[in-house]
């Protein structure tokens, strides 16, 4: 039995057309999005319990991660850098934390890096202070405080 000429014709264009669609579907880039299943808030969540166990680089990482939509993460980034000795990075934090939030807490850690390091005293009373005057229950900001008074007085 012989083929006609047109079918012939026809099945080798169609499978011209096959061979050429496969070669560009794999030769295509492809743009794929992933959406990040965790919230900000499992990031720091997660960010915290690296940090309970001293894996400080997993922890930055997730508070870095969460720190794009919650700024609140600003203060736990710079509590990592605070525990590594980075205070320049620290105090960039807290300053961010402070800045975005008002935080009362990022206040107080800064306050407390510059009562640590015995610099900008003054700054730190200031800056506890205000811990202070936002969360007037909390003792440990009123201990930060005392502490900054009794290191200027001496």
């Amino acid at each position: 039995m012989e083929q006609e000429p047109t079918l012939d014709a026809f099945a080798k264009a169609v499978g011209l057309i096959l061979l050429v669609l496969a070669t560009a579907a794999c030769a295509m880039p492809r743009t794929v999005s992933m959406r990040d299943p965790l919230t900000p808030e499992e990031h720091i969540n997660l960010g915290v319990s690296y940090e309970r166990k001293g894996e400080l680089d997993a922890a930055l990482k997730e508070y870095k991660h969460a720190a794009r939509k919650t700024p609140i993460a600003y203060l736990y980034v710079g509590n990592v850098y605070f525990q590594r000795g980075a205070f320049n990075d620290a105090e960039k934090s807290y300053r961010k934390a402070i800045r975005k939030t008002g935080s009362p807490e990022a206040y107080n850690n800064l306050a407390w890096l510059y009562y640590t390091n015995g610099v900008r005293l003054g700054e730190a009373e200031q800056l506890a202070l205000k811990a202070v005057e936002l969360a007037p229950e909390s003792e440990g900001f009123r201990d930060t405080l005392d502490k900054i008074r009794e290191k200027e007085n001496r």
